[in-house]
């Protein structure tokens, strides 16, 4: 006689505990154990991050590499901390959180593909992207056949197929971004390239996902799957017809500059849920119902920026970890074990780079692309990631790929992610072949007429009025190609930095504004300024973006120095102006970035200290006036300095003192006890007195040059006649300047990078309105004095 057995399932977990006191332990609760869970992930992943930096992974490889270690593959081999961590009954809410941040991270990846740039991509593009579709696809279909026939018997033989063709052919566009940025190859040919083929792969390889996922939900009758087609497409038709309109209508009550209603933030967030609702209905999968709605949203204007700033760090920095984690416990390594497991594991990297890269380098061949830049255009689109995790977590999860296949594509798709930094920094260094030689790297010059190339760098819209006003002053004489200025947006790399931010801004590097007609951008106010200026102007000026981490962001400068081929440098001082008038830190990283060009620049380098120079907007050429002062004590940075004025002094609104300062004979050697050579110093002062001489015979061509010689005694009777002169408009000053009185100037060391001139000039008990140059003239070799000025890194710094 057959028993009734009663099988008694775990009852639910309840969402929050009554504490300890009350005798509840924390983990047998949802809410407390979700957040031990989501703790371990962060902390694990942030370290596996960090020591992996020295090898400029991105971070996705610390998330895959911390789910793996975190699950059966290593620390879930201990039952207890399994059971105990990630017992099977918090798995669901585990993974409903993770699929919810997966959710609105394709969001952002719609957000990052503009269907605009797509319809403009070239040919050569189109048919790169094409090729690196079509072979590891054949050779994915080629390669399930051997996994059919011995790890993966009994899986249906259709949606596999298609699975591991699309496994094996995707390239993960938001990882790929993230990669060419960190090895400044974004705005570079290749980089424009990858992002562009990677763009059209990216859609190609959604849209046949979507295909193997209606193929594996097919049930009793084949027909299921044409109507889940059949409804997807209804959907997408649907949503291109409705969406755009209203997503416009919202774009448009957001103006540049303006902070974004968060009513339509909030509605918008509603769609995508609601889309990923009913692309879950039809039997596709959620996602892609996040990621249409993404594609659709207007990429002009602040309200895209704005969905992405409220949304990316939520989503990236915690919510997606927990996915990295839900596929961790999903892959479990020691399902790997043989000859026969390994060599499969073999045989499906090998195929997927030898597809991949072979496809991509034929067709980079075939448009004519030099053989490094084919190799390094094969790797780079290699690169797998996380869009290759969503694949194989929804061929887990749809039964089509079983544990011990899983584990081979996790495997498969963190090699191909590693390797691709490495390789490519090994084959393609763009910055070394970019270095050349070229005459003009001072202002000081022979050729006077010659046409002077600056670049100017700003962090934000906050440097820009001064930053236009000093390229108005610049310009000189009216002519043409008498200036021409390289703009460079200094944008930080940061784990935050999209790669919608990120491509937009490198789209159309270093081009003219009016090429910037139809680009997304073209609203932007930074765009706007500039191209207002142009305009104005006599000027040639272009944009330029260096999108790094602020510890490289010197190697963007300089190396964009040496191939614009630019006379001078000028960087925005870290500290801004307060209400009150003194200046407080912005970012005290920047100091450093500044240091590191003074250091390692191929030209002259001026700092400027804003302090409003020409009020908070451009003031056109003929409202100009301006007086300047140059403060002379001499040697090769302040030559630099009045020679730069000189040029200043040619627009006609501008008015140059040169004030040259001279030790009274009578005290000279008392002022100070200083080491000289006496040879250079002759040396020195000679080539000062000729440099100034040669000024005042040409002053008859600049009228308002005015030379003025002060006689004094100390540095105290300096300071007495610089306060004299704190009515102007900007000081130009050289950085180290030479001299008896100069070294007795040199007690401050707040800022080392601005000299003992410039400290003095931004001391709180200076009291003055006028902006600061601090000018440093390029020598192939700088002083020692001046090297170990800048190598003072923890000196100190108030904060004012």
């Amino acid at each position: 006689m057959a028993s009734n057995t009663t099988v008694k399932c775990p009852p639910p977990m309840k969402a929050t505990s009554n504490g300890v006191f009350q005798g509840d332990n924390p983990i047998d609760f949802a809410l407390p154990l979700v957040i031990i869970q989501i703790c371990l992930v962060l902390s694990l992943t942030r370290i596996l991050a960090y020591l992996l930096r020295p090898l400029r992974q991105p971070r996705v490889i610390a998330e895959i590499i911390g789910g793996i270690l975190l699950g059966p593959s290593a620390l879930g081999r201990n039952q207890k901390y399994l059971h105990a961590i990630f017992p099977p009954r918090s798995l669901t809410v585990l993974d409903t959180l993770a699929n919810l941040g997966l959710l609105f991270f394709l969001f952002l990846v719609g957000l990052e593909l503009d269907p605009k740039s797509l319809r403009r991509t070239g040919k050569k593009a189109m048919s790169i992207a094409l090729a690196g579709i079509t072979l590891p696809f054949a050779l994915g279909i080629g390669t399930s056949f051997a996994l059919r026939g011995t790890i993966s018997k009994g899986v249906s033989e259709g949606p596999f197929l298609v699975f591991m063709g699309v496994a094996l052919s995707i390239t993960a566009f938001p990882v790929l971004a993230r990669i060419l940025a960190e090895l400044k190859l974004l705005t570079t040919d290749v980089g424009r390239m990858a992002m562009s083929a990677a763009a059209v792969n990216d859609v190609a390889a959604w849209i046949l996902l979507a295909l193997a996922i209606a193929l594996s939900g097919v049930g009793h009758s084949p027909l299921v799957a044409v109507w889940v087609l059949l409804c997807g497409s209804g959907f997408v038709a649907c949503c291109i017809f409705v969406a755009p309109p209203i997503f416009k209508w919202m774009a448009r009550r957001c103006p540049q500059g303006e902070p974004v209603d968060e009513m339509y933030v909030c509605a918008t967030l509603a769609v995508v849920l609601a889309a990923g609702f009913v692309t879950d209905s039809i039997g596709i999968h959620a996602l892609f119902g996040a990621f249409v709605i993404g594609i659709l949203v207007p990429k002009e204007g602040a309200f895209a920026g704005a969905l992405v700033e409220k949304v990316e760090d939520l989503v990236s920095g915690l919510f997606l970890p927990l996915y990295f984690v839900s596929s961790g416990l999903k892959t479990n390594v020691a399902t790997i074990h043989g000859a026969q497991s390994w060599g499969l594991l073999v045989l499906v990297i090998f195929t997927a780079c030898f597809g991949k890269i072979v496809g991509t380098v034929i067709a980079s061949l075939l448009c004519k692309m030099p053989f490094r830049e084919a190799i390094t255009l094969g790797f780079l689109m290699n690169t797998k990631g996380l869009v290759e995790l969503i694949v194989l977590n929804i061929g887990k999860d749809r039964g089509v790929l079983n544990d011990q296949t899983f584990a081979v594509m996790v495997l498969m798709a963190l090699f191909t992610t590693f390797i691709t930094t490495p390789v490519v920094t090994a084959i393609y260094k763009p910055a070394k072949m970019a270095k050349s030689e070229y005459k003009h790297r001072t202002i000081q010059r022979k050729e006077a007429g010659s046409q002077l190339r600056l670049l100017t760098c700003f962090h934000s819209s906050r440097n820009i009025p001064s930053l236009i006003n000093l390229i108005e002053a610049s310009r000189g004489v009216e002519k043409r190609e008498g200036l021409r200025v390289y703009a460079m947006h200094l944008m930080e790399l940061s784990e935050r930095s999209s790669a919608i931010l990120m491509v937009h801004k490198a789209r159309k590097n270093g081009l003219p504004f009016w090429n910037k007609l139809h680009d997304s951008d073209h609203s932007n106010q930074i765009i706007v300024a500039f191209e207002a200026f142009r305009h104005l102007s006599k000027v040639s000026i272009r944009p330029t973006t260096a999108i790094s981490p602020i510890a490289s962001m010197h190697e963007d400068i300089v190396t964009s120095a040496e191939t614009k081929r630019v006379g001078m440098i000028i960087l925005p001082f870290h500290k801004h102006q307060r209400l009150d008038g003194l200046l407080e830190t912005t970012r005290a990283e920047f100091r450093h970035v500044n240091r590191r060009v003074l250091r390692e620049a191929p030209c002259s380098v001026g700092i400027l200290v804003d302090r409003g120079l020409g009020g908070t907007s451009h003031v056109s050429a003929s409202n100009v006036d301006y007086t300047i002062i140059a403060l002379f004590f001499g040697g090769h940075d302040d030559r630099e300095a009045v020679a730069y004025g000189a040029r200043m002094a040619e627009h006609p609104g501008i008015n140059l003192v040169v004030v040259h300062f001279t030790v009274d004979p009578k005290v000279v050697g008392e002022t100070v006890s200083v080491d000289v050579n006496e040879n250079s110093s002759l040396e020195a002062r000679s080539d000062d007195e000729e440099f100034i001489s040669e000024l005042q015979g040409n002053k008859k061509n600049v009228e308002s040059i005015t030379f003025q010689e002060k006689i004094v005694k100390n540095a105290a009777e300096t300071v007495e006649v610089v306060r004299t002169y704190s009515r102007c408009n900007l000081f130009l000053i050289g950085r180290m300047p030479e001299g008896q009185l100069v070294a007795a100037l040199s007690k401050t060391t707040e800022c080392p990078e601005l000299g003992p001139v410039g400290n003095l000039l931004i001391a709180p008990d200076f009291s003055t309105t006028a902006s600061v140059l601090v000018v440093q003239q390029y020598r192939r070799e700088l002083p020692e004095v001046s090297l170990a000025s800048l190598d003072v890194e923890g000196s100190s710094e108030d904060s004012t």
